[in-house]
Parts: structure tokens; C-alpha cells; sequence
């Protein structure tokens, strides 16, 4: 499994409550707008809103918030600023492939401030389709092992929930969805009394590299440093660094 999704779960309880949550409230809550804007206001009929809406809620982002950004996005609101999704594909050092997906109003800004960290982290930028064929748009539901039924347990209520596999990922377990299917699967599993950790679509490497050492410092060094560019909603990677050393780092 990418280190990606270890990645994502040790960063999520850390911005829980580390000094970062006001910036993380202000992307979850741009991604609602988009999506909104894009597919329509109703969770229901427009998956990729759905996924936001969840991500923003464990994030626990009050409603209040998340009921104006959809306002925005379906053109309730005439000062809304307009979004442009754009997409970003390079290496960190390994050859480790990275995709990185912003939102902005000002395309020329965040492409510098992309490039500036790439620069700053030894990594380079790349072309166009030069890594994103390396992903898939999957569906992703985590479960911590420690609160989780055992393997066999779980693997029967994932599959007859409509989950596709069932993934090792040392401290949890990644059920592998379709996009359409990751809420009705999420849903499921917590009626059947599997506590979900989070639940989102995401991009899946179908490959991963492994990374150890100061190799591994600077990859997720960049992949920090663009994360916290404002514009950057999410970057996806192809390490696989272990559990152990990414939290030590």
C-alpha cells in the first residue's frame, strides 16, 4: 500500500489540533465550493461533494461553514471567487512520482510557488501526464486495527458491503472502493458497528517505491512544503516509507 495513505492518517490527527487547522479549514472548505460549483449542491447526487463534505466533517469543520461554502459553489453567493482546478506532476528524490492538485484564483502565483518548492527541495517538476498515469482515482476507507473486527471479519462485511479489497497497512486497514461506492461502502461498515477512520476519494499509486533514510526526509520535507502552499489541496505520492520512520521524521 502507498505510503500516501499512512502519510494522510499520521498528518490528520496531527492538524487536529496543531497551530495549521484555520489553514486546513480554508482548503477543506474550497474543495466543498468547487465541488459544489461543479457537480451541484446535493451530497447525495454528486459523490465528489460527498467526499468533501465527510473529509471537511472529520476535520470537524462546523456545519455552518460547510452549508455557506456550498452556497457559494451553486452561486448563492455574488462575491464568490472563482476556482480554477489545476494539476501538477514531478519527482522528489528516489524518483519518488508526485500529483499534486491545487485550486486557485491565480494560476500564475501557484505555479511559481509549486516550482519554488520543488526547487528548494530537490525535486523536479515535471511535464504534463509525466507521473499521473502512475495513479488511479480510487476510493479509500481506513480502519485503525486497534478498534477493527479481525482480518477474516472484516474482510467479509467489506466485500458484501460492495468494497473491492481489503489492503495491510501495518497500524490500519485500507478497504479499496470504487469512487461511486466509497460512501454507501463507509456507511455499511459503521452500521455493521466497524468504527471508519476516514473515508474519502483519493489517488492510489499502482506502484510504490520504497524510501528509507535521509531519502526519506526529503521526500516528505517537499511533500510538506507543498502541502502547505494555500492553493494546494492534495498531493499524492508513490513512497512507501515505513510507519515507524514516518512518524520519527
Amino acid at each position: 500500500m502507498s505510503g500516501h495513505s499512512k502519510w494522510a492518517t499520521i498528518k490528520r490527527k496531527k492538524e487536529a489540533t496543531d497551530s495549521k487547522r484555520s489553514n486546513m479549514y480554508a482548503k477543506l472548505l474550497r474543495a466543498v465550493e468547487v465541488a459544489a460549483r461543479e457537480g451541484g449542491g446535493n451530497v447525495d447526487g454528486n459523490m465528489t461533494l460527498a467526499s468533501a463534505v465527510d473529509k471537511a466533517k472529520s476535520f470537524s469543520v462546523p456545519n455552518d461553514n460547510i452549508d455557506r461554502a456550498i452556497k457559494r459553489g451553486t452561486g448563492g453567493d455574488a462575491d464568490a471567487a472563482h476556482y480554477e482546478e489545476l494539476q501538477y506532476e514531478g519527482y522528489a528524490v528516489g524518483g519518488v512520482a508526485l500529483l499534486i492538485q491545487a485550486l486557485t484564483d491565480n494560476r500564475n502565483r501557484t505555479g511559481q510557488e509549486i516550482r519554488h518548492a520543488f526547487t528548494r527541495n530537490n525535486g523536479n517538476l515535471g511535464e504534463q501526464g509525466s507521473t499521473a498515469w502512475m495513479f488511479t482515482r480510487t476510493g479509500l476507507i481506513v480502519v485503525e486495527k486497534d478498534v477493527s473486527p479481525d482480518e477474516d471479519r472484516l474482510l467479509e462485511l467489506a466485500l458484501e458491503s460492495g468494497a473491492e479489497d481489503l489492503r495491510d497497512s501495518e497500524s490500519s486497514w485500507d478497504i479499496i472502493t470504487d469512487p461511486t461506492n466509497v460512501k454507501a461502502v463507509s456507511a455499511a461498515l459503521e452500521q455493521a458497528g466497524v468504527s471508519v477512520a476516514s473515508a474519502e476519494i483519493t489517488m492510489l499509486p499502482q506502484a510504490t517505491i520504497p524510501v528509507d533514510g535521509g531519502e526519506a526526509r526529503q521526500v516528505l520535507a517537499l511533500i510538506e512544503s507543498l502541502e502547505d502552499l494555500d492553493d494546494v489541496q492534495n498531493v499524492y505520492a508513490n513512497f512507501d516509507i515505513s510507519e515507524e520512520l514516518m512518524a520519527s521524521l
